[in-house]
């Protein structure tokens, strides 16, 4: 599986690596340090002696089509709240991201692809808000809490 991150914070990362091995750290040490393992480090020291090993390899399949620094803007925007581009409360939805993305960039997008933009690509995760009337009294409850609730447990 590939690992999270661009392709050139891939590269840095085996970059680094190799700079690590030339230090005379071990491929054991070089794995713990940038977060691969022994296997990985060892193919990485035997693509290093190629000219262009340890380079970028192009990603297979279709190109992206919010670039990393859009999708760094989009999620700017994202923490600012949905109140904050027109919204009647502060809740970020699939279909108001995709109405965003169109705002933003004239890009449409599948309201299920928006899922896995946000999941996989912006880290998010899906969160519910918690349900409380309107009407609720904090007050009240508490005085129940304190007043009524022990009598009902001592009676019982």
């Amino acid at each position: 599986m590939r690992p999270r991150g661009s392709a050139k914070t891939l590269e840095k990362r085996r970059r680094r690596a190799i700079g690590l091995l030339k230090e005379g750290y071990s491929q054991i040490e070089v794995g713990h340090i940038v977060g691969a393992s022994q296997g990985s480090v060892s193919r990485w020291a035997k693509l290093a002696t190629m000219e262009s090993g340890l380079s970028r390899k192009p990603h297979p399949g279709r190109k992206r089509r919010l670039e990393e620094e859009e999708q760094q803007r989009l999620e700017a925007e994202l923490t600012k709240g949905a109140l904050a581009h027109g919204w009647s409360n502060d809740l970020w939805t699939c279909p108001r991201v995709k109405e965003l993305i169109e705002r933003m960039y004239g890009i449409s997008y599948h309201v299920d692809h928006v899922r896995k933009i946000l999941v996989y690509q912006l880290g998010w995760t899906a969160q519910r808000p918690s349900k409380r009337a309107r009407e609720r009294d904090e007050e009240a409850i508490e005085r129940w809490r304190k007043v009524e609730f022990p009598r009902l447990k001592k009676t019982q």
